[in-house]
């Protein structure tokens, strides 16, 4: 029996493919922010636990796992950072777009109004 070959790209993908550029960097930006502070509140435990005196291999382990977290948080959130910053181009890029063409039509419309000094009647 020929199993019939799965997609290529795993569902999360199509999910994200389809998301509002809006949705992202919402999504990101808070999970990042989650886990920066995730990582922080490891870090501080591992902290307590090296001045308590614990093996050092108990609190070396936390302390690289909450910097594994911290750094992943701040990466995210630099996508995150870069995601907004294209929503903020698109939307200067669109308005001075819309304001161009109100311009263009004003000049259209005065053009079409005023009479050819070259025309006689």
């Amino acid at each position: 029996m020929i199993v019939p070959k799965a997609e290529a790209k795993p569902p999360g993908k199509r999910l994200l493919k389809k998301m509002s550029a809006h949705t992202k960097w919402l999504l990101l930006s808070t999970f990042s922010l989650m886990l920066i502070g995730y990582g922080l509140c490891v870090f501080s435990e591992a902290a307590n636990l090296k001045h308590t005196g614990e093996p050092t291999v108990k609190w070396v382990l936390l302390g690289t796992y909450s910097l594994v977290l911290i750094n992943s948080g701040i990466a995210l959130f630099g996508q995150a950072v870069r995601i907004r910053v294209m929503i903020d181009v698109r939307q200067t890029i669109r308005r001075n777009n819309r304001k161009l063409e109100k311009q263009m039509d004003v000049r259209r419309k005065t053009r079409k109004k005023s009479k050819s000094p070259t025309k006689t009647n």
